[in-house]
């Protein structure tokens, strides 16, 4: 450690809270690591960082600002490479999650940072204590890093005197995380570096209204976005009446969950690759145009469409008429192994759990979110203060489930959360932005064909689409967990970075 700034207020002559008083709490040590054979030395800069607000004066002085007032204290965590030449033209990212609540520690601790959670070969735990291992997948030898907790994620929080719940919206969350990338780029003299965006789940929500945001509102330009089991369009995930595109694009993650539980017929368990694509050419065809009929279909066809259902998923017959050809997602997770008196999980359909009641429709828990919260939240609470010398006594909210209870999509009433089109038109804008989007196979929550979906209905010009690439992965929504996926994701991403370093 060589460094530290510690958070004060003070009292005015009234005795309240001075909240100008607010400083940055910043903590900066020094470490090292060998990635692919290479010894690398790193600095890391650990804290808070203050987002102040300008505030517009009214009457006669309309269109002066009075100054900026404290709102918040935003908790990063940043890494930057030591032995290199020169920092204008290495590049650098800014990473976060997604929930909306959550914090950033799962690309932090899970692929990018160069300490990682130690998990086996497949993604399960170990019994705790859990341990931390240098990370030979990091990031760090291609981009320097920061990591980011939206406002009530993580350590950051809102100044004394001001309300959280304002920051629990999408526009706010997008200026927000904006005016700190904006302030961390300037205070630390990085404008000229390549910049980059990583976020995963609705952390690509987010990334796409930044690059939108950055671009209009600073002049900010990016090269490019890695996105990580992604969401643009919410209109692909949301399950209800009247909206039939989820039952279609969920289908084939059915059928892989069913292929990795061996719950298909032999000719579907040989090759993954092959049932996938019988599966989706069933669902955009079949499938699509039986749902589009309603109750205009007969019953050759609706017999003959359940009959497929059952083949490409391993529910019965039965089951599946008696959802209306219409299998939703919790209900699946529930049904898929129930004879067996077990659930899938939602974020990674690997995973497998146990319910006090089997025969209900929905399940207690998210196996697969149950298996990982544990190891993440005890290694990341013993690194910041052991490690990286942060130390605050608040509680780290690794998921806040209040900021997802209240989150607002005012921007968005009556109709679907869409940033797609804000995309399609920075990139239009900005023909140098590159995409990186990376899709697990067993991911329940962004499944890979609703992405494709989303990508291929962009409206993108033909002369950007090669700015788009994709990966797959035989994991879920954290694919990284999977070791196997963790190396193949190293290797798009750098593949990627280097790419994207346009004179």
């Amino acid at each position: 450690m060589t460094t530290q700034n510690t958070n004060g207020t003070s009292a005015n002559s009234n005795g309240a809270e001075d909240t100008s008083a607010v400083q940055d709490q910043l903590v900066t040590t020094r470490h090292s690591i060998t990635i692919n054979g290479q010894l690398i030395n790193y600095t890391v800069t650990a804290g808070t960082m203050v987002i102040s607000e300008e505030s517009e004066k009214t009457g006669e002085q309309a269109g002066e600002f009075e100054g900026a007032k404290p709102k918040a204290t935003i908790f990063f965590v940043a890494y930057t490479r030591d032995d290199i030449d020169s920092i204008r033209t290495r590049p650098l990212t800014f990473s976060f999650n997604g929930g909306p609540g959550s914090s950033s520690i799962w690309l932090h601790m899970g692929v990018f940072g160069p300490r990682r959670v130690l998990l086996d070969e497949i993604g399960n735990p170990p019994p705790p204590p859990y341990q931390l291992v240098d990370n030979e997948y990091s990031l760090l030898d291609q981009t320097d890093l920061v990591f980011i907790d939206p406002v009530s994620t993580g350590f950051s929080r809102v100044v004394s005197g001001e309300k959280a719940k304002p920051f629990y919206s999408f526009k706010k969350d997008i200026e927000s995380v904006g005016d700190f990338i904006r302030l961390y780029i300037s205070r630390y003299q990085r404008w000229s570096s390549p910049k980059f965006l990583a976020g995963e789940s609705y952390g690509t929500t987010r990334a796409a209204g930044l690059a939108g945001y950055l671009q209009q509102r600073h002049g900010l330009y990016l090269n490019g976005l890695m996105l990580v089991s992604s969401v643009l369009n919410f209109q692909t995930l949301r399950f209800g009446s009247g909206n039939d595109l989820p039952y279609i694009l969920y289908l084939p993650t059915y059928t892989a969950t069913a292929w990795y539980h061996q719950q298909l017929d032999d000719e579907l368990q040989r090759d993954l690759y092959t049932t996938l694509a019988a599966v989706e050419k069933f669902a955009m065809g079949d499938y699509t145009l039986a749902l589009m009929k309603g109750s205009a279909l007969s019953d050759t066809e609706r017999t003959h469409i359940a009959q497929q259902l059952a083949h490409f998923t391993g529910l019965s017959v039965d089951y599946i008429e008696r959802t209306n050809l219409r299998i939703e997602i919790h209900r699946f997770v529930k049904e898929l192994l129930r004879d067996q008196r077990r659930t899938v999980g939602r974020l990674d359909s690997r995973f497998t759990g146990i319910d006090r009641d089997s025969a209900g429709e929905m399940f207690e828990h998210d196996p697969s979110m149950s298996a990982i919260t544990g190891p993440y939240a005890a290694t990341f609470n013993d690194y910041v203060r052991r490690e990286l010398q942060f130390e605050s006594d608040l509680p780290y909210e690794v998921l806040n489930f209040n900021v997802n209870r209240s989150w607002s999509y005012s921007e968005h009433e009556n109709q679907f959360v869409d940033v797609a089109e804000t995309l399609r038109k920075t990139m239009s804008e900005h023909p140098y932005l590159c995409v990186h989007v990376a899709s697990g196979y067993l991911d329940l929550a962004t499944p890979y064909f609703a992405t494709e979906y989303t990508l291929n209905h962009l409206g993108l010009d033909p002369d950007l689409q090669s700015n788009i690439s994709l990966s797959y992965y035989e994991a879920g929504h954290m694919m990284y967990i999977h070791l196997a996926s963790l190396a193949k994701m190293k290797e798009s991403l750098v593949a990627f970075i280097a790419g994207d370093r346009r004179e």
